[in-house]
């Protein structure tokens, strides 16, 4: 790759037929949440843990219109891909929405929702994946 290319932003760069991968797609969705401005977002490859997706992409909204901005703009960014979530539970309540895609489950956290749920230390056996490359330095 270039540095041109890698300058680019990273729905710039991918085509339909990369986000049938399932990293590549969550890395996409972590992307989008940075430049949303959600906090403390983690990508956590699952896939051995459970059989109901093999990565979960999860991150932290200031509100409650926050949580349902970062929802939106990920169904916005993945619409013109011809994608849409499986299924969505919580959008009403603004303290914790998921995006079930699949292959790739998207939560989106108020702060004490995510501390009180904490799927990180439920899936603390789990892979990390590191994103520093995705989040941008507020």
């Amino acid at each position: 790759m270039d540095n041109e290319t890698a300058k680019l932003p990273i729905e710039e760069t991918l085509t339909p037929e990369q986000l049938t991968n399932p990293e590549t797609f969550a890395r996409f969705v972590v992307s989008i949440l940075d430049a949303k401005k959600a906090r403390d977002i983690r990508l956590l490859h699952v896939e051995d843990r459970t059989v109901i997706a093999d990565y979960f992409v999860i991150a932290t909204g200031s509100s409650r219109t926050q949580i349902r901005a970062l929802a939106d703009e990920i169904e916005f960014k993945l619409e013109p891909y011809g994608i849409k979530p499986h299924h969505v539970e919580g959008a009403d309540t603004g303290s914790w929405v998921l995006e079930d895609f699949g292959a790739v489950i998207v939560h989106l956290f108020n702060t004490e929702s995510r501390e009180f749920y904490n799927l990180e230390k439920l899936y603390q056996d789990t892979t990390e994946h590191d994103i520093s490359d995705l989040i941008t330095e507020d």
